[in-house]
């Protein structure tokens, strides 16, 4: 499947309600909006009524919280059958989910966590995506992961089982650059040979985001992907160093939690624009 996206290469926001205002009068440099499916699923109300108002003036991504993709049970049918509805009608210009799971034995989990990367996993995600692929009739991007702890029953590093995710369903990616370096942090591997070796012809969409500074039992530097803050230098480092082989791409600016004001999210994107200009 060809690498299908309709975001331009300029710079989003995650968008919150209490943005509306500012966005309709003066958006800046900001040309497209993500919003979270599972907020949008209802049959109706004030959230509904922005959306639609929003969608007529800019694209749309579309981002995934819930299918649970990594998860061990099938993916839920009523969940997936109300997202095929929300995409019928919002037609988004990309949508994405989280190499991750949240469900376990009929019970839901409100985290992301991380999968084993071995074929027994493989398997199981790449056939979630393609169930996802043909009940939405359209390309999934899948977002790389936080990671925290390794799991003993992982045999291949993280962008091996990507790449198997990629060449047996054809899905697209979801390169979170905070993720890359959160995860380099706490795993002790390089996040700049992570972005030197990551398939770029399969990007789809870029995001940076903050995160928490923490130290684990032993001491040891612990990153936790809470998007409550600004992009950190080495983030922004390692953006710069991915745009240099990709040229520009979609790049998403996420704060989902202590919403800052407009104008501090704004700028945020006025740096991600900077760094599109430097490799136009």
């Amino acid at each position: 499947m060809p690498l299908i996206s309709h975001l331009p290469n300029t710079v989003g926001v995650g968008y919150k309600p209490q943005h509306l205002d500012d966005i309709l009068a003066n958006p800046g440099v900001v040309k497209w909006l993500e919003i979270h499916a599972e907020n949008y699923m209802s049959a109706g109300g004030p959230p509904l009524a922005q959306l639609k108002r929003l969608a007529e003036i800019f694209p749309i991504s579309c981002h995934g919280v819930g299918l649970s993709i990594g998860g061990e049970r099938p993916l839920d049918k009523d969940h997936l059958d109300r997202l095929k509805h929300l995409i019928s009608w919002l037609k988004p210009a990309s949508f994405s989910e989280h190499l991750a799971w949240s469900t376990h034995e009929g019970g839901f989990l409100n985290d992301l966590l991380p999968v084993p990367y071995n074929m027994d996993t493989v398997k199981r995600v790449a056939q979630h995506v393609d169930q996802v692929q043909s009940t939405l009739g359209v390309q999934m991007l899948l977002e790389n992961p936080s990671v925290y702890v390794a799991f003993a029953e992982t045999t291949m590093d993280e962008l091996t089982f990507i790449n198997e995710i990629v060449a047996r369903t054809g899905c697209g990616l979801l390169l979170d650059i905070n993720n890359v370096f959160i995860s380099g942090t706490n795993q002790d591997y390089s996040p700049e040979g992570y972005i030197a070796n990551f398939p770029v012809e399969h990007i789809g969409e870029l995001h940076l985001g903050g995160h928490i500074e923490d130290k684990d039992e032993q001491g040891a530097p612990l990153l936790i992907d809470s998007h409550n803050d600004k992009v950190v230098d080495p983030v922004w480092e390692l953006l710069d160093r991915l745009l240099a082989r990709t040229g520009p791409k979609p790049i998403l600016v996420e704060w989902d939690n202590d919403i800052p004001d407009w104008s501090i999210l704004e700028a945020e994107a006025q740096r991600a624009t900077r760094a599109l200009e430097a490799v136009s």
